[in-house]
């Protein structure tokens, strides 16, 4: 058992990168039905992401309606559409890839899928102690370090934003790890790079001139940035977009039967927030109302809902932004539905049906030397890498297990984070 092992035991708490959460003695526990759900999940996702970047460009051409193009550009500058509709052409695409999975009854539910995630160093250093303590954790004690090396040159910079800031620590640490020189450096200390790993988001463009130099030098060629500048690929209106009727053939026609059916087991049901009025005879899918101010006037037992704002836009990262409909007062949940439709013209939002998430016990350090029981919500986020061959590979999975109480999970102090690992039976 490693040093660092026996110290978070010893405290109960784990204070690391700037961060504290509470300390478990055991990883997560994956049933056989799980894991091969999530060793599976990178290849779909990555064929999900390839569909939707092919689908926003045959529409921006004329070939599919152009209304989705449209609704994907909406509030972006006319300079970063016209550098994403280039890095499509040239076949840039996501090389890591993070879905948000909630462990329901009935499986995993994908709430989110974010194209640069935070928490890859905690997983990294999480992986790496527990493997040290013996447990046989999904990915390796280097799996994250090594994923992290497949998308990167030697030398990479590591540039992470003002707003990113909270990561600066686990991200200096992950390119440590990964070695040949990957580095850390804020953007106003850039001086140059062939490999780039973007840690901002593109909403942040106006606050430096090199994030949207980098992106117009990533499609000219002088500059290898991943993510890439596909900001469409970065909105959830695709989760949403998944799920809209007249949509329906063209996913057919993109994906193959399997993985549209794998999808769709996954993500919850989804709308676009649009305040277009409907036809006299029409009504919104599911929910059986004839547009959305009948929808901010069901009940609380009727709104099993989740509001969310879909992107490019500060409160579209972490759990800000989003809205649970039957915890929120009436007045309360009509007001940030108006808001969200007097929105669309500039940052729409989707609306999604609320899985329930299953309660689930796990030990956990009590801060006394001892081990006490937590009741929680589960979350886990597995971190895929896409190799310059195009391979997908998981790297790690980390799980996040927040009080029984809190409906929005995320790694907040007293919640537990940790590594998976697989039943042994």
């Amino acid at each position: 058992m490693n040093a660092e092992f026996e110290a978070c035991l010893k405290d109960g708490v784990v204070r690391k990168f700037g961060r504290e959460w509470k300390f478990s003695p055991q990883p997560w526990v994956l049933t056989k039905r799980e894991w091969r759900a999530v060793e599976g999940m990178g290849h779909v996702l990555a064929r999900f992401q390839q569909a939707c970047d092919e689908i926003y460009r045959r529409s921006a051409a004329g070939g599919l309606p152009p209304w989705i193009a449209e609704l994907l550009d909406t509030g972006k500058p006319t300079w970063m559409v016209e550098v994403q509709r280039k890095a499509g052409k040239l076949g840039h695409r996501p090389r890591v890839i993070r879905p948000d999975l909630l462990l329901g009854e009935e499986g995993f539910a994908l709430t989110e899928l974010d194209s640069v995630p935070g928490g890859m160093g905690i997983a990294g250093w999480l992986a790496e102690i527990y493997a040290g303590a013996g447990f046989d954790v999904i990915g390796g004690a280097k799996g994250m370090a090594e994923g992290f090396r497949s998308v990167t040159g030697e030398g990479a910079a590591v540039v992470v934003s003002e707003e990113g800031g909270e990561y600066r620590e686990e991200m200096a640490w992950l390119a440590q790890q990964a070695g040949g020189g990957r580095h850390v450096v804020a953007p106003e200390d850039f001086d140059g790079a062939e490999s780039v790993y973007r840690f901002f988001e593109w909403f942040d463009w106006e606050s430096m001139d090199l994030f949207r130099a980098l992106a117009e030098r990533s499609v000219e060629g002088g500059v290898d940035l991943t993510p890439p500048c596909l900001p469409h690929l970065e909105d959830k209106l695709w989760l949403a977009l998944l799920w809209t009727p007249s949509l329906r053939r063209m996913w057919e026609g993109v994906l193959r039967g399997s993985h549209l059916q794998r999808l769709r087991e996954w993500v919850p049901f989804g709308w676009v927030v649009d305040p277009s009025p409907l036809p006299a005879q029409a009504a919104l899918p599911r929910l059986d109302v004839h547009g959305w101010d009948e929808v901010g006037n069901l009940s609380q037992k009727e709104r099993k809902l989740v509001l969310k704002i879909s992107g490019f836009h500060e409160t579209a990262w972490g759990s800000r932004g989003v809205h649970v409909g039957h915890d929120l007062p009436s007045n309360e949940w009509r007001e940030v539905l108006a808001g969200a439709m007097e929105d669309f013209s500039q940052q729409p939002w989707i609306m999604q049906e609320f899985r329930e998430t299953k309660v689930v016990e796990h030990p956990v350090c009590d801060g006394r030397g001892g081990v006490e029981t937590m009741r929680g919500r589960l979350r886990l986020c597995p971190y895929y890498f896409i190799d310059a061959a195009g391979e997908t590979k998981l790297g790690g999975c980390l799980a996040t297990l927040a009080p029984a109480d809190k409906k929005k999970i995320h790694g907040m102090n007293d919640a537990v984070l940790l590594p998976c690992v697989v039943e042994s039976k």
